[in-house]
């Protein structure tokens, strides 16, 4: 046989076992896929320079860059730099931008049982969210809401208990929530509307100015971190605790479907990954910084820290328990997830009633 056949054999035989190994989905598939860059865009919700919600958004970024070794890049965007803050859902859904970052109530008018994933009045804290999101099938159950969307979500943060608001007067009684204005969203506002308020959404960057201004009369936005942030103790003197209508806001990643199934399996795993991480950071930093402010907003001289009165409380629980199951009869997909979310809520409150409750119980 002759050198130049046998040369020529052997050519072949290495073309055709590379090919066999990229219909495989290893060999010279993997080098390509692992040679290619991903440049994204996410877009917010939050404000420029945003403490913990924007800059999370951009740390899960900056991970997702060093841990990919620059093959996949995040460009993050701001509320109202690319688009307007709450388009930021629609903007993935339609593949515009690869990447958003938000809370699903912000999308209720579109997706009303996506609210179960980002907080429901008197439910799950963020120790019970995450339960059920990342072991009870509550994540499953979200991706399903989001499927017809071409979205994929991810738990990515939480804001913790919130405080119930600030307002321009005293709530002593269900009747002074009467004819108030507030900014509140998701179903917090609907039972708000219920006990015969009026609630209103803003984005962040438009609270202070609606408050000081009296365009309306209360505002909740988060915590005492970022409430003395955004200067709030100098519209309103009235801080009222505990935040009934978001117990453990989970703070969303969402990916667009076709971005998502693009990605190769290792770099969709670092970004599953970071994800998880960026969501446990951001609850305990804003743990951290709602302790220290809190007890710098006690020292202010005009803020007057208040507990809402009990009959309050219960009077909004039975509101929220009533506006839960009217929501639920008119909407088979909600009742779905309601009935979901339930279910896991009521084994979470049995064992939360023998451990951390009791625990809290103890006097010290």
């Amino acid at each position: 046989m002759k050198p130049s056949f046998i040369l020529l054999i052997t050519a072949l035989s290495i073309l055709l076992t590379a090919c066999n190994e990229d219909q495989s989905g290893s060999g010279i598939s993997q080098a390509v896929h692992k040679s290619k860059t991903y440049n994204w865009k996410m877009v917010t919700t939050w404000p420029p320079g945003f403490p913990v919600l924007q800059e999370g958004a951009e740390r899960f970024a900056e991970n997702i860059n060093v841990m990919s070794n620059g093959r996949l890049k995040i460009k993050v965007y701001a509320g109202g730099e690319l688009i307007p803050a709450l388009q930021t859902f629609d903007a993935v859904s339609q593949g515009t931008v690869e990447m958003g970052h938000g809370s699903a109530y912000y999308w209720a008018g579109k997706v009303p049982e996506a609210q179960f994933f980002s907080t429901v009045p008197f439910g799950m804290t963020a120790r019970g969210m995450n339960a059920w999101l990342y072991d009870g099938g509550g994540l499953e159950l979200w991706r399903e809401v989001y499927k017809p969307f071409h979205v994929v979500p991810f738990p990515l943060g939480n804001t913790g208990v919130q405080m119930g608001g600030w307002f321009n007067k005293e709530i002593n009684s269900l009747e002074d929530i009467k004819g108030l204005k507030m900014r509140i969203p998701g179903l917090g506002g609907k039972v708000f509307a219920k006990a015969g308020g009026n609630p209103v959404l803003l984005a962040g960057s438009e609270v202070y100015t609606a408050l000081e201004r009296n365009t309306i009369d209360a505002t909740e936005w988060i915590g005492p971190f970022h409430d003395q942030r955004l200067g709030l103790y100098r519209a309103a003197e009235h801080y009222y605790y505990p935040g009934w209508h978001e117990p453990g806001t989970v703070l969303e990643l969402t990916i667009n479907q076709r971005a998502w199934d693009s990605l190769p399996a290792d770099l969709q795993a670092i970004v599953s990954n970071a994800a998880m991480a960026e969501n446990l950071r951001m609850f305990s930093e804003m743990e951290q910084k709602n302790m220290a402010a809190l007890k710098e907003l006690k020292d202010r001289p005009k803020v007057q820290i208040h507990r809402f009165p009990d009959d309050v409380l219960a009077k909004l629980k039975a509101l929220t328990d009533e506006t839960l199951e009217e929501e639920a009869a008119k909407d088979p997909k909600f009742k779905h997830i309601y009935e979901a979310y339930q279910t896991f809520r009521l084994q979470n409150d049995a064992w939360s009633d023998i451990s951390e409750n009791a625990y809290l119980a103890i006097e010290k």
